[in-house]
């Protein structure tokens, strides 16, 4: 079975949700008290409505409590936002996602009861700020304070080496998740797998691990 989400507010970033999830052939229920938004939405979600989710009454007759995941999208309005997820909350849904808008906001966000809270715009900043500090890092995903993933391009300081050459795991503390070499990916890589100049490699670990690797191997001198 498909399974079922409702995306509540309809700005940039739920309605950027709501047509990646529609994209992948889930179905959504588009929500907003914006008659226009929900009018833009009605042809890309599977159904669209204009609503008040701060009304208790407005969330069950809209059946909310049989979702697989509701995701709070509301933008300014951080009384509607809080409300809404309480709401949620009690009506039992089994997955909120809720995007906050600042710390404060995340802390109640938290304590009532939200199963995942995100900064859309503060996450993406860290991840821009992390490609213009390094040329060799091309994505970043922050997993929690302090560890992440990371894209890494491999220069000539590892060039020609193994991974057991290398030994990162054992020096750093990292593992290579995988290296994309052209259009070829290989998923957890043997020691015996070697690296070539321009492979991008997928690591994971902690932020300082990360970045002692990084400057250990991946920054080569222009």
């Amino acid at each position: 079975m498909k399974k079922q989400f409702a995306v509540i507010g309809l700005g940039r970033f739920g309605g950027s949700i709501c047509k990646s999830l529609s994209e992948q052939g889930m179905e959504v229920l588009a929500i907003d008290t914006n008659e226009d938004k929900v009018n833009e939405y009605a042809t890309i979600a599977t159904h669209a409505v204009i609503a008040d989710t701060t009304d208790e009454n407005t969330l069950k007759s809209l059946g909310i409590r049989n979702f697989d995941h509701v995701i709070v999208a509301i933008g300014d309005n951080i009384q509607s936002s809080i409300l809404t997820t309480l709401m949620l909350v009690e009506l039992g849904v089994n997955h909120i996602t809720v995007k906050a808008q600042n710390d404060y906001h995340e802390k109640v966000l938290n304590k009532i009861g939200a199963h995942k809270v995100v900064h859309p715009e503060r996450d993406m900043g860290v991840r821009i700020a992390h490609n213009i500090i390094s040329k060799n890092v091309l994505d970043y995903l922050e997993l929690s304070d302090e560890y992440s993933i990371v894209e890494l391009i491999a220069g000539k300081t590892v060039h020609g080496q193994s991974l057991i050459d290398l030994d990162i795991r054992a020096k750093y503390g990292c593992n290579v998740m995988a290296i994309k070499r052209g259009e070829e990916i290989n998923v957890s890589p043997a020691a015996t797998e070697y690296l070539m100049n321009g492979d991008i490699i997928i690591v994971i670990g902690a932020d300082k691990d990360i970045n002692r690797m990084e400057h250990d191997l991946f920054d080569d001198e222009d």
